[in-house]
């Protein structure tokens, strides 16, 4: 039998653009949800004149909130970019909120995600090794234990997510202790296999090079890859990602398979393990099946110049 879903205490970071058809689907969850904090961050219309109306239309979304909710706005009137602006969106949240769900305009959440992260963040509050409890799962089904509701691992998902001020204070945007642990080998037997430390470190070291930083997610895995924190992930996948297409800036082809996740409820009352140790098979398993997908294969190895490998799927 179905547990009804009650309202989640935790407040709501929605961070929004240029989107309202995407836009108008999440809100229309977290309306479902009813939280009775809402955070709004928006980032301003590019100087190229296309986004003015869309980002009008996107802001104009909020004005339908209809039941009892404390509504906070950050609306920019300059474009700092989808590096920065997720940043200080997420900054200005934890500023005001010790703890919360942080949802941008493309994730869109199954009912039941409200509350997993809602009762995870109360349980896992004071503990620092959980920094991350995220609502997306690419294991197709799989689950690594069936006594349980999600399992503890290094990766972090952030289709959808939530964590606590105590985490965020340690994000770490320029990556700035990567050149010493590197220099002094901390990484070297950190990953799972050769293939996932390249292409994971490749991902620091881009953001160190990059000119122009448009993200904001590898420096959140670095900050806790490099303060040995974990994220929850659970068993069923919570969210659909609307963002895939030739209008996106990082998810562009239509044919990555992870398009083809639906969001699903998962069951309560939530099944907790009584311990804290990440399941190294689980992780292993998720990296390789990233791995293996055409899409994925081809940008990691053509990326990586891997002699060897073939980029051919």
């Amino acid at each position: 039998m179905r547990t009804t879903i009650t309202t989640p205490q935790a407040p709501v970071l929605f961070i929004i653009f240029n989107r309202p058809e995407q836009t108008k689907k999440v809100f229309e969850m977290i309306r479902k949800a009813q939280p009775k904090k809402l955070y709004v961050a928006a980032d301003g219309p590019r100087n190229n004149g296309k986004d003015d109306q869309r980002c009008k239309e996107t802001r104009a979304i909020i004005d339908l909130v209809d039941w009892d909710c404390e509504v906070k706005t950050l609306f920019r009137d300059e474009n700092i970019g989808c590096g920065l602006g997720p940043k200080e969106a997420i900054d200005w949240f934890f500023e005001n909120e010790e703890e919360g769900i942080i949802l941008e305009d493309d994730c869109l959440p199954s009912e039941s995600f409200f509350k997993f992260c809602s009762e995870l963040l109360e349980k896992y509050r004071d503990n620092n090794q959980i920094m991350h409890i995220g609502g997306s799962n690419f294991q197709n089904g799989y689950v690594p234990d069936s006594d349980y509701s999600y399992y503890f691992s290094y990766f972090s998902h952030e289709w959808g997510w939530a964590s606590w001020r105590r985490a965020w204070k340690h994000y770490d945007y320029e990556v700035s202790t990567y050149p010493e642990l590197k220099k002094k080998g901390y990484f070297d037997k950190y990953f799972s296999n050769f293939i996932e430390k390249k292409y994971r470190l490749s991902k620091i070291e881009k953001t160190i090079k990059a000119k122009e930083v448009t993200w904001w997610d590898y420096q959140w895995d670095y900050t806790k890859l490099v303060n040995s924190g974990l994220s929850i992930i659970p068993n069923q996948n919570m969210i659909k990602n609307l963002g895939f297409g030739e209008d996106a800036t990082h998810t562009l082809s239509a044919n990555d398979e992870r398009q083809k996740n639906e969001a699903h409820e998962i069951n309560f009352p939530l099944s907790h393990p009584n311990f804290i140790i990440r399941d190294t098979k689980a992780d292993s398993r998720y990296f390789n099946c990233f791995f293996k997908t055409t899409v994925v294969r081809r940008k990691i190895l053509g990326f990586l110049r891997i002699p060897g490998y073939s980029t051919r799927g």
